[in-house]
């Protein structure tokens, strides 16, 4: 089901932060808040809300230590080109109609072996608020691989001549959680937890970005 992601730097993915990098400089802009935060040793697990086709280079465009391995459906890869090049950007495809534990395995495999995992906890681009709708796939992901969960904010969609705002979050704690086993309930204990850790980081976000 998944394409193993590769340690390596590797040419397609270099070609498309080359790409990220002019386009959210020149005709979609694109300013990051604390990108230091990403600059952390790896295994972690990068989550974000989820408004466009280009949020992954958006969210992961400061990974610059490693290529970000993100979990994308398999409607994504309609043609073979398609399945061509995200595979070739490391992508782990997830059939919405396969077993969840068939996911699960293929993202706790990625982070044990040493990489970043990205993640949209929202699981499509069509949504109420941000943050609000989340899967509980991606808590069960993080309380059992115990790797840090860096969250991600992008203030609105991104598309040609119009500010957008990503601001990098701190770790949000799991060790408590863990502590407590993982299950159901600590589960969406940490599900709320990262809907509140949301609600903040709107907070933080310029005004200009607010207003839009």
């Amino acid at each position: 089901m998944a394409e193993s992601p590769k340690k390596e730097r590797t040419f397609w993915y270099t070609v498309a932060r080359g790409f990220a990098c002019v386009l959210f400089h020149t005709l979609c802009p694109v300013r990051t808040l604390r990108p230091e935060r990403l600059q952390r040793e790896a295994p972690f697990l990068l989550i974000s809300n989820h408004l466009s086709w280009m949020d992954p280079l958006a969210a992961g465009r400061y990974v610059t230590r490693y290529e970000t391995v993100f979990l994308g459906k398999k409607e994504l890869v309609k043609t073979n080109l398609a399945y061509w090049l995200l595979t070739r950007l490391h992508m782990i495809i997830v059939d919405r109609h396969a077993s969840d534990m068939e996911a699960m395995r293929a993202c706790l495999r990625t982070l044990k072996e040493g990489h970043v995992l990205g993640i949209f906890p929202e699981g499509t681009r069509h949504h109420q608020g941000i943050m609000e709708e989340i899967e509980s796939g991606t808590s069960l992901i993080a309380l059992r691989s115990g790797v840090p969960v860096i969250p991600v904010l992008i203030s609105g969609k991104i598309r040609p001549f119009h500010k957008v705002y990503v601001l990098c979050g701190e770790p949000i704690p799991t060790e408590d959680l863990r502590a407590q086993g993982v299950n159901s309930a600590s589960a969406e204990a940490l599900t709320e937890r990262i809907r509140e850790t949301y609600r903040r980081m709107l907070q933080e976000l310029p005004a200009a970005a607010k207003a839009n």
